[in-house]
């Protein structure tokens, strides 16, 4: 399995010291590992909010989310968690053509304590993929 590092946070990438904590496992849309600041989406306001502030290099969390929800800062972002849906869902599909690594059906039982982490989403065998908090 061949690994590419994808989009990651220019501002941080993984630190020699960093540790990484396990926060969640689903499956993944790419073979491709993405860094970045993990925002928590709820809303549309917040996805026009993430847009004004700037989405590049942005790993986004959404409960449900579709690319018309996502749409407005898809192509920006450097990866996707998703806590429903599956690598045929329309979402993961999306991500696919956009390059983008979406990691689905990721059960978190408090998404919000995520929001602002520095994470990273990385492929493991088959179609799965672990979602990491660097610390």
């Amino acid at each position: 399995m061949k690994l590419i590092t994808h989009k990651m946070c220019p501002a941080e990438s993984l630190r020699k010291d960093a540790t990484l904590k396990e926060v969640a496992r689903g499956l993944i849309s790419l073979n491709l590992t993405a860094e970045g600041e993990l925002r928590y989406i709820t809303t549309m306001k917040e996805v026009i909010q993430l847009l004004k502030e700037g989405a590049e290099g942005k790993i986004v969390l959404v409960n449900d989310g579709g690319t018309t929800f996502l749409a407005p800062i898809l192509s920006k972002l450097a990866g996707v968690v998703c806590i429903t849906g599956a690598l045929g869902s329309h979402l993961a599909i999306v991500t696919r053509e956009f390059e983008i690594p979406a990691l689905m059906g990721t059960k978190i039982e408090k998404p919000e304590d995520l929001d602002k982490k520095h994470v990273m989403i990385k492929p493991e065998e088959g179609a799965a993929g672990t979602l990491f908090v660097l610390e």
